[in-house]
């Protein structure tokens, strides 16, 4: 059987959705595979040839947009580079895959961003000869597999876009068969140039320049806005918790400060309580002794009594308390001044014992 001219069939999709085992797998390369989560295509990879349904044909295997040891700038100038250079060479692509995985819950940030440079990349008129292969199928149960397959084909903002505009979606069942099965599909498929090809080797453009570079530089500055976002969301939430914990603090050096000013109230108050119960037990005690202490003993207890009212009025007005001690120091001495007026009097007149009513 003749063979006819070869194929290239480039195989795309983000970092871990399985593009080098396809690629070993339909054609018998042996590209390092990644086992854990570290990138193990670092640059753009081409399969040995092999023959398909009478066709040679290579696929290309490239690195993903969210590689983990180049920035998406460095794998979009390798991805491009290397198309251009096939270009020139009149070398054009009778296929694309876009890989993705069926296991994924959700379709992430990065995997639409991953899909919208695919897009940008392959433009609108070379959809009809891109496929795009769901893979890992037995990471899932059947019914998961193909409720998240009719979501992915019918969501406008998944691949139904793209599979309105001409292309197609099928599943990879991790066998030389199934992948054999999927790349049949490109071999009576005339070779198209894609987007960002023309856009380079005809248009001249840089390819910062081209559609998926300004597409990447917009997601890049997507990115840094909403980081710079997130950022200033941290500080404010680290901000607000320093102010809150400062607030607690003080909140506690008051409420520690006030127990502490009542508990030394209290000593007070109990202390000032103990004095004026020893007092009167002192003032009794000298009653029963000497009852010509009794005027003395009637002034003391209202001492004690005017003593009394200061301490009421000590919480209240503190300039109140010492104006009162003041009359009250006034007021015994006008006391004893009087008792010895008194008892000089009651000695000049009796001169004797003398008891004073």
């Amino acid at each position: 059987m003749a063979i006819e001219q070869e194929l290239t069939v480039a195989v795309m999709g983000a970092t871990g959705t399985g593009k080098s085992t396809f690629v070993n797998l339909a054609s018998g390369s042996n590209f390092q595979v990644g086992e854990g989560l570290k990138s193990c295509t670092p640059v753009v990879q081409i399969s040995e040839p092999f023959v398909l349904s009478g066709r040679r044909m290579r696929l290309i295997d490239t690195p993903g947009f969210d590689d983990t040891t180049k920035s998406d700038s460095e794998v979009l100038r390798m991805i491009a580079d290397f198309l251009a250079d096939s270009y020139r060479q009149n070398k054009k692509l009778s296929g694309i895959i876009y890989m993705h995985r069926i296991s994924d819950t959700r379709m992430t940030g990065v995997s639409k961003r991953n899909f919208g440079m695919f897009r940008s990349l392959c433009g609108e008129k070379t959809l009809r000869n891109v496929l795009l292969v769901t893979n890992m199928w037995g990471e899932v149960q059947q019914s998961v597999g193909e409720a998240r397959e009719r979501e992915l084909a019918t969501d406008d903002i998944l691949f139904k876009p793209v599979l309105d505009k001409g292309a197609h979606m099928v599943r990879n069942m991790h066998t030389v068969q199934s992948a054999h099965e999927i790349l049949q599909r490109f071999v009576d498929n005339p070779p198209e140039a894609l987007a960002i090809q023309k856009e380079i080797v005809d248009e001249g453009r840089a390819v910062n320049n081209t559609t998926a570079g300004v597409d990447l530089r917009k997601d890049m500055d997507l990115e840094i806005e909403e980081a710079k976002r997130k950022q200033e969301e941290e500080l404010r939430r680290v901000r607000e918790a320093m102010e809150a914990e400062a607030r607690a603090q003080e909140k506690r050096r008051v409420e520690e400060m006030e127990r502490a000013r009542r508990e030394m109230e209290e000593k007070m108050r109990r202390a000032q309580e103990a004095h004026a119960r020893e007092m009167a037990r002192q003032a009794e005690e000298r009653q029963r002794q000497e009852k010509a202490r009794i005027e003395l003993e009637r002034v003391r207890q209202q001492q004690l009594e005017a003593q009394r009212r200061v301490e009421e009025e000590q919480k209240r007005l503190r300039v109140e308390m010492e104006r009162k001690a003041q009359q009250e120091a006034a007021e015994r001495a006008r006391l004893l001044e009087q008792i010895r007026r008194q008892q000089r009097r009651a000695r000049h007149s009796g001169g004797g014992d003398c008891i004073i009513c």
